[in-house]
């Protein structure tokens, strides 16, 4: 790119962001502290004021990149940028149906083992699929299932398990993928609030057959709009980008043609001899690619993500050790053996004993311009949308319930700082007529 050009553009971005994006002091009680949010600078506005003057506004040389670091990252075969972690979910699910694994692939009634907990794009594209939900429950405090609930809830069936690594936390994730292995099921790591985290030393989302990220600002990194699937699979790669890519069969990417060098020699389907490979489809697809603007601004934030990871681990760190003297209250999370997640929220479920209700507590958390959430759906059985849908309940699912009624979570993004987690804390204690 021209320097003079080059010139312009980080001055542009200098002075918008100093415009725009000043930095404030933190006041208590009137700041205002967002319970997730996103982190960028000048690099990141840089970025994308470059990516736009080169105007490819889908998918282009800046995904290209962005996907080569995402499979440098996990260290796996291959990886898809998409418009969202939703996106990817439905992708990872709807690629294991296709009619190119032969014998593999999923059919409509076909078992895949879930979470009742958890947010609704984790499970809704089972059902989307004609596919059948089997639920179990997780434990508390790592919110996420134990092995033994898994193997118990497999039948003959049972051809996939698609779990979430719950604000970060994944299960056991070696063992999990050794059963994967041994019944010939196939693992969707849904890591879409984990990116960053390890099991065993190694990274979430090389474990599993396929894995999905969310880009969304609330995330490790951002994108704005955005997510990615990625795999180890290699016969998954071309099934996976034609989901993302209208159902097409043909590879070429944007702005390329004949690839495969015989786009006119092809016979597919019913169709004659020779019909255009760019207009030939193998899959009911979708269109979920994302731009080249948002990738530009993926690489940017890729260079962040070690020090970000660093700052959530440490402010999940530091609410722990300001509310252990809660315990006769509330049950403080805690990682899972072998675990080392990159955290997105710190959860707290309020014990049987406690004095306040869960309701009582957020609002005055929210009283005092701190944003709380609760574990996403909760029991996904109870909400509207999955009340009627078909299902499979393989246990009790009395930790789900007690979720839905005692769990909630506070933020431990980098914009946290210790002085607002304190401020937190002091807040928590103060609903339970405590001193912080």
């Amino acid at each position: 790119m021209d320097q003079q050009l080059l010139l312009l553009i980080d001055n542009l971005a200098k002075t918008s962001f100093a415009l725009k994006h000043k930095s404030k002091s933190f006041e208590p009680g009137s700041t205002h502290i967002p319970v997730t949010g996103k982190i960028f600078g000048i690099e990141e506005v840089t970025a994308a004021i470059t990516a736009s003057t080169d105007f490819w506004l889908t998918s282009g040389p800046y995904t290209e990149k962005f996907e080569r670091e995402l499979k440098n990252l996990f260290g796996v075969r291959s990886a898809h940028m998409v418009n969202s972690g939703s996106s990817a979910n439905l992708i990872a699910v709807s690629s294991l149906t296709s009619q190119k694994l032969l014998e593999d692939k999923l059919r409509a009634g076909d078992e895949v083992i879930t979470a009742a907990v958890g947010f609704p794009t984790t499970v809704s594209p089972i059902l989307q699929n004609g596919l059948t939900p089997v639920y179990i429950d997780v434990e508390i405090p790592t919110y996420v299932p134990s092995i033994e609930s898994i193997e118990n809830a497999i039948s003959k069936k049972t051809k996939a398990i698609i779990l979430a690594h719950t604000l970060g936390n994944p299960p056991d994730l070696v063992r999990l993928a050794d059963i994967c292995k041994q019944k010939n099921i196939w693992l969707i790591e849904d890591s879409c609030d984990a990116l960053g985290g390890e099991f065993n030393g190694l990274p979430l989302g090389s474990f599993g057959d396929l894995a999905t990220f969310s880009f969304y600002p609330a995330h490790q990194i951002t994108t704005g709009e955005g997510g990615a699937v990625v795999s180890n699979v290699a016969r998954l790669a071309p099934i996976i980008e034609s989901y993302r890519d209208w159902g097409r069969d043909c590879w070429c990417l944007p702005g390329c043609d004949n690839t495969c060098a015989k786009r006119f020699n092809w016979q597919l389907g019913d169709l004659p001899e020779g019909y255009d490979h760019k207009y030939t489809y193998s899959h009911l697809g979708y269109n979920l690619k994302s731009g080249d603007i948002q990738a530009a601004i993926g690489l940017a934030q890729l260079n962040r993500l070690s020090g970000f990871v660093e700052l959530r681990r440490r402010n999940w760190e530091y609410y722990n050790e300001l509310l252990t003297d809660l315990d006769e209250f509330i049950i403080r999370p805690s990682a899972s053996i072998n675990s080392n997640p990159s955290w997105f929220g710190y959860c707290i479920t309020l014990r049987d004993s406690s004095p306040v209700k869960r309701r009582e507590i957020i609002e005055m958390l929210d009283k005092s311009n701190i944003g709380t959430r609760l574990l996403f759906g909760g029991n996904l059985l109870r909400q509207p949308a999955f009340i009627n849908t078909p299902r499979r309940v393989a246990m009790e699912l009395k930790n789900s319930d007690k979720i839905t009624n005692d769990t909630f979570w506070v933020g431990v993004w980098p914009g946290i700082t210790n002085e607002m987690i304190e401020y937190i804390s002091k807040i928590i204690h103060k609903a339970f007529g405590k001193h912080s």
